[in-house]
């Protein structure tokens, strides 16, 4: 923990920020004090003033007033685990929640998300919740067979669409808020590692021999088997000399091959599948991988990256009261 002072105000953060973090905890951190509660929270015995207390977690202070009700019914027809730091400021489980959820569950929904994606037409209302799916996985059939109650593969937000021309559609969505970095493989750290597993290995060797990968065998999870099945969707992974998997391109690479895999299976309504990061505007710390992954993909549009911004703007382009009440609350508080 470390201590920040700043203004005449006293900031407890976490002791490695980048720039952006540091910016946006302290803006956040004032946010919570004027409009929450100048009390703090834990972690570990630790005080940090960008935790909410513990009496205030189940009010859900940091979901937009609009869509708690809407949020919790969600919660009970499609039950999804809560984050650990839910409660914490810079949230980004909660920003998602707060970014979408006003719109999705506004008749303007088909119009503003179309600004976003040019093939939206209409948001298929009669899938999911409303069009929609929090902390969204292909249950019960898990393509990628690395589900269970834990752990596993899923997108932030899935959204059931019709295109331009009448296709049923599925989006799926990763947030970023904060992170430095998308979630990086844990498989080559496993203590289960065995000396057949070797992570620099190449693309192509991988795909030749995916027992090399601890996350194939012994895990028995379906990601080289997808990839083989689309080398086509990877065209320059020649390039690969090593795993190119092994830090922040693993969370792409398996929310990438999710809906290819959806897309595949003849289980699935969905004829189409696309997969999409949103994150802070300021947020570019995520740059480089994002880049590596178009990079490797070579530009699919298949995989695009938005910001917070660009959602607000388009939203902002239709908006009546209640959504301008929303937008000026979001910007507000996610210094937009």
């Amino acid at each position: 923990m470390r201590v920040l002072k700043r203004d005449g105000k006293t900031y407890r953060l976490p002791s490695a920020l980048n720039q952006f973090q540091e910016q946006l905890y302290v803006h956040l951190i004032d946010w919570k004090r004027r409009n929450i509660t100048e009390s703090s929270g834990t972690s570990r015995g630790i005080t940090y003033d960008a935790i909410l207390p513990n009496y205030l977690i189940d009010q859900r202070p940091l979901i937009y007033a609009g869509i708690k009700i809407a949020m919790e019914e969600h919660l009970q027809r499609f039950p999804f685990r809560i984050h650990k730091y839910f409660n914490h400021m810079a949230s980004s489980q909660a920003a998602n929640i707060n970014l979408f959820l006003p719109i999705l569950r506004h008749s303007r929904a088909s119009a503003i998300l179309g600004a976003i994606k040019p093939d939206f037409k209409t948001l298929a209302t009669e899938y999911l919740d409303h069009g929609y799916r929090i902390e969204f996985w292909d249950e019960p059939s898990g393509c990628l067979g690395d589900k269970n109650d834990v752990a596993g593969t899923d997108s932030d937000l899935a959204i059931a669409y019709y295109d331009q021309d009448g296709v049923l559609c599925l989006w799926l969505i990763e947030h970023k808020l904060t992170e430095k970095e998308f979630t990086q493989c844990g498989g080559c750290k496993s203590k289960g590692r065995q000396g057949r597993h070797d992570c620099g290995k190449s693309f192509q060797e991988l795909v030749g021999n995916p027992s090399t990968c601890y996350y194939h065998d012994p895990k028995g999870f379906n990601y080289w088997k997808i990839t083989t099945n689309n080398l086509e969707f990877f065209p320059n992974h020649a390039e690969d000399t090593s795993c190119p998997f092994r830090g922040g391109m693993n969370q792409l690479w398996r929310n990438q091959l999710l809906a290819l895999a959806i897309e595949q299976d003849d289980r699935q309504p969905y004829k189409k599948t696309a997969f999409s990061v949103v994150r802070h505007p300021r947020n570019h710390a995520l740059d480089r991988t994002i880049g590596d992954f178009e990079h490797l993909i070579a530009g699919n549009q298949r995989f695009t990256t938005f910001t917070s911004a660009d959602v607000i703007a388009a939203a902002a382009a239709h908006a009546d009261d209640s959504l301008r009440t929303w937008i000026s609350w979001y910007r507000s508080l996610y210094d937009i």
